[in-house]
């Protein structure tokens, strides 16, 4: 990652969301590794411990008097879009999770007497939407389709905090490979048992990450006061689920399943088809690169390979 950044060299005091979430869990122990005061946001009534902040976006509670003097305040949490077909209740849930948690936690930082001097509120690639082959970078609108709404809402509601001086940042997270859980955790039974195929076309752009570098990333937007605003958290090479697929198959010793056709995916997953396993987007971390950020990991056979990331 080149010199040190300034979140490796001195103590901070750093507040997360979602701290135990696929994402969450890798960045507060390697946060901890580095000798930094990890403050895990909470639903419901804290454990007897310094480490546990209250808070719920449901009913608009957050103890603001445990954020005062915060360095940073990481916000991870949302509901999972993966979990379950979208239903209208699903959709608002994810909706709703993420709006107005992100408002509560900006209001409750702008109100601050002593704020945090960087708030790193997610989003995603989903804020494209379905985009073909273009190349997407940071200053790529917006797209079409509620996951591009959502991610638009989302980034919008940390708005309290900018206008209060705080510098923002929205990681755009790609897809994140680590056999721990998520997407690639979902696939592997599939692909273990030689069933995982080509999804749709083929030819639609997945935008991966390895966890390694999506944590490594995270620090590196703490560390970094020019990076301001969205930047592309995923690889610097995007790659067709055709080549996900081929790849993924031959690191495991297997060979591609049956090819699963867009009229099976959308009458197993309904409207998260569309705009999850069939949306191409093409992402590429133009903002980490310019900012001197090294990836581990470029390309997707080396981030499959190396380690255990496939659990």
């Amino acid at each position: 990652m080149g010199s040190p950044p300034a979140a490796a060299r001195a103590r901070w005091r750093i507040a997360i969301s979602g701290a135990r979430g696929l994402i969450g869990g890798p960045l507060c122990r390697r946060l901890a590794k580095l000798g930094h005061q990890v403050l895990r946001l909470v639903r419901g009534e804290p454990q007897p411990r310094e480490d546990e902040i209250n808070w719920n976006p449901q009913t608009g509670v957050v103890d603001a008097e445990h954020l005062e003097g915060l360095d940073a305040v990481i916000h991870l949490a949302g509901e999972n879009i993966g979990d379950g077909r979208w239903s209208f209740q699903k959709k608002q849930a994810i909706r709703d999770s993420r709006v107005r948690g992100t408002r509560l936690l900006a209001e409750a930082l702008a109100a601050l007497d002593r704020p945090p001097r960087v708030l790193i509120s997610a989003s995603a690639t989903g804020y494209y939407g379905s985009r073909g082959d273009e190349e997407l970078t940071e200053a790529a609108e917006n797209g079409s389709g509620f996951l591009p709404v959502v991610c638009c809402d989302w980034e919008a509601a940390a708005d309290p905090a900018r206008a209060a001086g705080i510098r923002v940042v929205h990681p755009r997270f790609g897809v994140v490979l680590t056999g721990e859980g998520g997407a690639l955790a979902r696939m592997l039974p599939l692909f273990r048992m030689g069933l995982g195929g080509i999804l749709g076309p083929g030819s639609q752009y997945l935008p991966w990450i390895s966890i390694d570098d999506t944590v490594s990333g995270l620090l590196y937007l703490l560390a970094n006061p020019e990076l301001i605003g969205p930047v592309n958290l995923c690889a610097p090479h995007p790659v067709m689920n055709a080549e996900f697929t081929q790849t993924l198959a031959a690191v495991l010793g297997k060979r591609p399943g049956p090819h699963v056709p867009v009229w099976a995916l959308k009458l197993f997953l309904g409207e998260m088809a569309q705009e999850t396993v069939l949306a191409s987007q093409r992402a590429l971390p133009e903002k980490l690169l310019n900012a001197g950020f090294n990836f581990k990991y470029y390309y997707l056979e080396d981030a499959l390979r190396t380690g255990r990331r496939l659990g």
